[in-house]
This record gives structure tokens, sequence and C-alpha cells, in this order.
């Protein structure tokens, strides 16, 4: 009778294991792990470009009659964007995402704004130092495009098992939602460069 309920048991666990491996449960837990993991290179490299920030501003208080309301709109884009609470569950919100994604893409815009200015003041450019800042903005750029897009893929694998027959019956089961992605034709347009008039000045 023991060894019956021990092979009775094997074959249960055996069994369960085919089912939750043919239901998706596993790839629900490997690509939630891929999501978690490229959201937080997401917010580390918007932390990076968040540390620059101090250091351009800086660097630009010093020029003579620099545009004012320019290096206001990245001074509050900038506290804005660093307010918001962001955590794992944000990732479970979209609200919560929209006003991340909003406030970054509005510290973006103010910041390519302020770099197209910078070109009309012959003195930073020359300024090595900002120059130097200006090259580690751009990497930072770079870097947030590249963990931005890594992690809508990562979303997308994610929310196509989370949506696809059977595999949705066990997102049902086991609560596994949707997650929210970056709207990249919205970003891109809230963070379209400025149009710099190097004769009269710089309009949007």
């Amino acid at each position: 009778m023991i060894h019956f309920f021990r092979r009775l048991t094997v074959g249960l666990t055996v069994a369960a294991g085919l089912l939750l491996t043919g239901c998706g449960y596993n790839d629900f837990q490997r690509l939630d792990e891929q999501v978690k993991a490229s959201w937080s290179e997401v917010l580390n490299q918007y932390q990076r470009r968040a540390d620059l920030i101090p250091n351009i501003v800086n660097t630009v208080k010093g020029e003579a009659n620099f545009e004012q309301e320019t290096l206001t709109r990245v001074i509050e884009a900038r506290s804005r964007a660093t307010a918001l609470q962001v955590t794992p569950e944000t990732l479970n919100n979209p609200e919560a995402f929209n006003r991340f994604q909003q406030a970054q893409g509005e510290l973006g815009s103010a910041l390519s704004r302020l770099m197209a200015i910078s070109e009309n003041y012959p003195t930073l450019k020359a300024n090595q130092g900002f120059q130097d800042l200006r090259v580690q903005l751009e990497g930072t750029e770079n870097r947030i495009t590249v963990a931005r897009n890594s992690y809508i893929k990562a979303v997308q694998a994610y929310n196509v098992l989370a949506r696809s027959f059977p595999t949705n019956l066990t997102a049902m089961v086991f609560r596994y939602e949707p997650k929210p992605s970056f709207t990249v034709t919205n970003e891109a347009e809230i963070s379209r460069p400025p149009t710099v008039d190097f004769g009269g000045g710089a309009s949007r």
C-alpha cells in the first residue's frame, strides 16, 4: 500500500509538471523575469540621464544671457520625472506607466531644446566640460533607446502568451495580466527635437 501511494504521488507530480509545462506556466515565469530585468535596465538608464542634468544645468547657468525659460523647463521636467514613485507594481498599472512615459518624454524634449539652443552660444560650444556632458548625454539617450526597445520586445512576447489560447487560460488562473508597453510613436512625438533658427532664436 505504501509503495502504491508513493507511485501515485510520483505519478501525480509528473502529471502536474507536464500539465504546467504544456499550459505555458514555465514560459510565463521565464518571460515575466525577462520583462522585469528589461524594465530595471530602462529605469537605470533614465536615472543615469537624470543624474547628468544637474551638472548640465550648472554649466549652462554660467553662460551669460542663456534663455532662462529653457533652463527652467529642464529643471521642472526633471523634478516631475524624478518625483514619480516607480515600483515593480508600475508594470501592472497602465495609468502609472503612462504617467512615467509622459514625464520622461517631456524631460527628453526639454533636454533636446536646451542642447539645440546651446549651439547659439560659442563659449558653451568651446567649453570642454559642457562638450563632455553632451557626449555623455548622447550616449545615455542611445542606451535608453536600446533598453526601451528590449523592454518592448520582452513585453510583446509576454503579452502574446497571455492573450493566446490555451495559455490565456493559465494567465487567468494565475493572474498573469498583460503588461503596458511604451507607445513608441507618441513618445517620439513628445521627444521631437525643436526646430532652431540660428538667425532669430529657437521655436518649437
